[in-house]
């Protein structure tokens, strides 16, 4: 399909700078398969699933993956801002570099610290780049390795806010419990499952009254997750790859809420694609560990999933196309635009959408 099937115009005000407080008081606009679209609020979640239902969440932790430093290379020396996006062993990440056109390979980067004073050592972290490839990508080799390296990302780095929203104010404080979720355990995220960013202790209780089972996936979401599409055919779009997980005790709990008739509603596109790559053409959810680099778009049999719910996301992006293969082009259009002229707030900070999977994306 073309990709600019997938634009539209969004206002500069309808960006949310800040999420809603309490987390759960954000609005949440029901769309079901067919007939009028629903204003609601995310605390009235627990109205639209049944006793017997699961609610699939993304346990993913976000670390502060955003760093700043100096590359040296002689007596030239130039800052660099680096994004890590996927970790590829004890001491490897690959990262996104800005400006990448001031690297090559074998370039060393001091992050946290510069080259001008040995003082600046303390407390600073080195990475070698072994690697360079395209759209800024690189793979960096740190100085330290495993829990180390964990620590000193930890030290000197910061939350990798959206670039539509750092672009607008600076990061602080606020932003390293706003832009972390209820279920955040796993550490390995540099972007959070953002639909979960809405839910609460009270909404969770509520949830669990009614009899809806919370079962925990894990995604580790990159920063590809930020990148425009530039290609003008979803064809030719590439995908990067994420680590995720689907633990075999969460595999037969789904498959025995299905057997039992029960729906399977997934927190956020990151709980959707790594249910939808653990799950085969006979329904059934197996037990997955590793990369995942899912693209759903238009056309699309959904396995896993019959309920979605989601933020409002970027035109253009891969994650409208997905909402779009789960409930249809013209039908997310018509919400998209009921959202944009009501006022919801978009993004990850922003409000949420309750979809009903489509016929078109039916199993």
């Amino acid at each position: 399909m073309r990709v600019s099937n997938f634009d539209f115009d969004l206002p500069e005000d309808r960006i949310a700078l800040r999420p809603a407080e309490p987390r759960d008081a954000a609005r949440m606009l029901v769309v079901p398969r067919t007939g009028a679209l629903g204003d609601r609020g995310v605390r009235d979640l627990p109205e639209f699933l049944r006793h017997g239902d699961a609610l699939v969440v993304n346990d993913t932790r976000v670390i502060p993956a955003r760093l700043s430093g100096t590359r040296a290379r002689g007596e030239t020396v130039a800052r660099i801002d680096a994004t890590l996006h996927k970790r590829e062993g004890d001491d490897r990440w690959r990262a996104f570099v800005r400006p990448a056109k001031k690297l090559n390979t074998g370039d060393i980067i001091r992050f946290g610290g510069g080259f001008e004073s040995p003082a600046c050592l303390l407390g600073g972290l080195e990475a070698e780049v072994v690697e360079k490839g395209g759209q800024g990508e690189v793979v960096l080799a740190f100085s330290f390795a495993g829990a180390a390296l964990d620590e000193a990302i930890e030290r000197v780095g910061s939350m990798p806010l959206p670039p539509y929203i750092s672009g607008k104010r600076g990061g602080d404080d606020r932003d390293i419990s706003d832009y972390q979720t209820l279920f955040a355990d796993k550490k390995g995220a540099v972007a959070a499952p953002t639909a979960s960013l809405h839910f609460t202790p009270d909404l969770v209780a509520a949830l669990e009254a009614r009899g809806v089972a919370i079962l925990r996936v894990t995604l580790h979401v990159g920063a590809g997750t930020f990148l425009p599409v530039k290609a003008e055919d979803t064809a030719d779009h590439k995908m990067h790859a994420e680590a995720g997980i689907v633990s075999p005790q969460t595999a037969a709990a789904l498959n025995d809420i299905r057997a039992r008739g029960g729906r399977i509603a997934a927190a956020g596109t990151t709980s959707l694609r790594i249910l939808e790559s653990a799950t085969g053409g006979d329904g059934m959810v197996r037990a997955f560990s590793g990369d995942t680099s899912i693209f759903i778009t238009p056309g699309y049999r959904f396995r896993a999933v019959d309920i979605l719910l989601t933020n409002f996301h970027l035109p253009r992006s891969t994650l409208f196309m997905l909402v779009s293969a789960f409930s249809g082009l013209d039908r997310m259009r018509a919400a998209y635009a009921h959202a944009m002229a009501a006022g919801y707030r978009f993004y990850s900070y922003g409000d949420a959408c309750l979809l009903f999977r489509g016929e078109g994306g039916a199993s």
